[in-house]
């Protein structure tokens, strides 16, 4: 498990992202085409072979990688497009993300095996050679005192894996595939790994999960920093899973200040509107579900989850609950106070950068930006959050524990559930929920069948939930914990019934 380790992939997407920011903060029109050219350079110095095999191979991928952080797709390999090929349309304070999000960088992938069984030099030849008999093809022989599958005869059932006393023989499987829980990783014609996106849901745990870094998704960075030169309005609104995101002594006064520093005019908590949704989901099960007039409500502030739903169970499409995400409730609520802004999103999930650009949805969020991608910001203008003196609470501090739990698996439900239990004490609440897109699918299986009606169905893309998603810093228990005590801290446990009316009308 790699997730919220500080990997040298890690670092390498930070150094990119960094460098991206830059030119975001520095150049001009008219030199921005030499400066990403130097860029390649700058972080594969001469004669480095840290990384790749070659320097060449090395500043290669860097290249692709700095198309995709500056929201440009990948180029193709058949035609002689120049790195700098489409900047021009990239260098501009209002670019939406344009599918496809994620994208596999052809130079960076190893072409791991997809699915395969190997003995290793764990084998001690035993007289036994308990995997030769319970083989069903076979496909295994023993060879001066060792045991050889040939892979010609192999159904990888995985039998003589499950019988060997010294686990000397290992699975092989891609990462990003094994991590994929919506069978989106395919082969080309090389055995490199492709994504299918007609599948794709964009939760990026291809991504965070390839070792090598071959998988990469597209960033606003450059564009948030050229609207930022502008000196406009721009306020952030921060998803409740950036607890602990940016150090865990780091306060979210200081993470404040830091931001206030960046060039944020405000700064908004989203566990606001996770609390408007949560009310709302609350009286909609209430009316709908527990009366029998629908079968039963799948949350919505997951895209990724919601996008499995449309995408792979189309006839469960209509049951996603229709009420806005808390990313939208808050941006509505922030442009409702302050019309001439640019509204940020700065949360965990990539996922969120494809329903910021739905176009129900344009108006109300200018930009997504995850953790780690913020990380680099403050890097790229010299901000240390830790220095950094205690600021005043976040502008709207009214977000309850309900409203902060929405960043782990389980609190989105537990949210919903509370204020059924406060605003409607005589109704039961039946909760089924699912962490990680192959648990997800199970559990529309279910509903599909009948078995969960009268559910309230929380699913979460990513295993963990918010604070696991792509974007983040940090390993997912510290993450938990961090968010464990801010909701048990919060003023308020549940929000007012009439909160959704008073932002929102």
């Amino acid at each position: 498990m790699i997730r919220g380790l500080d990997t040298t992939v890690k670092k390498i997407r930070r150094q990119v992202f960094c460098e991206v920011a830059k030119l975001g903060i520095n150049s001009s029109t008219k030199t921005l085409l030499d400066d990403i050219e130097i860029v390649p350079y700058k972080l594969v110095p001469e004669d480095d072979t840290t990384y790749r095999e070659s320097i060449y191979r090395s500043r290669a991928i860097v290249r692709e990688r700095l198309r995709l952080a500056m929201g440009l797709s990948l180029r193709p390999e058949d035609k002689p497009i120049h790195l700098t090929q489409g900047i021009a349309d990239s260098d501009i304070t209002e670019k939406y993300y344009e599918p496809p999000l994620m994208q596999v960088i052809p130079s960076a992938c190893e072409r791991c095996e997809e699915n395969k069984f190997e003995v290793s030099d764990q084998c001690k030849g035993c007289l036994a050679h308990p995997c030769v008999e319970i083989c069903p093809k076979n496909a295994i022989t023993m060879s001066r005192k060792k045991s050889v599958i040939d892979q010609s005869k192999c159904i990888k059932c995985g039998k003589c894996k499950m019988a060997c006393p010294y686990d000397a023989i290992a699975k092989k499987e891609r990462p990003c595939q094994q991590a994929c829980g919506v069978n989106a990783i395919v082969s080309d014609q090389l055995d490199r790994a492709v994504i299918d996106n007609d599948k794709c849901v964009s939760c990026g745990m291809c991504m965070v999960n390839c070792p090598f870094g071959a998988i990469s998704d597209k960033s606003q960075i450059f564009q948030l920093m050229r609207a930022m030169n502008e000196e406009a309005e721009i306020i952030a609104e921060i998803a409740p899973a950036f607890e602990g995101q940016f150090g865990i002594d780091v306060s979210a006064n200081k993470f404040k200040a830091g931001l206030l520093e960046l060039g944020f005019s405000g700064v908004y908590e989203v566990a606001l509107g996770a609390d408007i949704g949560a009310i709302a989901e609350a009286h909609h099960y209430v009316e709908k579900v527990s009366t029998g007039e629908l079968p039963f409500l799948l949350t919505s502030c997951c895209p990724s989850w919601a996008m499995l739903a449309k995408i792979h169970f189309p006839d469960l499409a209509s049951q996603v609950s229709q009420e806005l995400t808390p990313m939208v409730a808050t941006a509505r609520s922030i442009k409702k106070e302050n019309p001439n802004a640019r509204v940020v999103f700065i949360g965990p999930c990539a996922a969120k950068k494809l329903e910021a650009s739905r176009r129900s949805v344009r108006s109300d969020v200018d930009f997504v930006i995850t953790f780690e991608e913020l990380q680099a910001i403050f890097e790229a203008k010299g901000i240390n959050l830790n220095e950094k003196a205690e600021d005043e609470t976040l502008t709207c501090n009214e977000a309850t524990g309900a409203g902060r739990g929405y960043a782990v698996s389980g609190g989105v439900a537990g949210a919903i559930e509370k204020c059924i239990n406060a605003y409607y004490p005589e109704t039961e609440v039946k909760i089924e929920r699912a962490e990680g897109l192959t648990e997800c699918r199970k559990i529309l299986v279910q509903a599909k069948s009948g078995r969960l009606n009268g559910y309230l169905i929380e699913g979460m893309g990513c295993p963990g939930g918010c604070i696991a998603g792509a974007g983040t810093n940090i390993q997912i228990p510290k993450a938990a914990n961090k968010i464990k005590k801010v909701v048990s801290t919060s003023a308020k446990t549940v929000p007012d019934k009439e909160l959704q009316d008073i932002i929102l009308d």
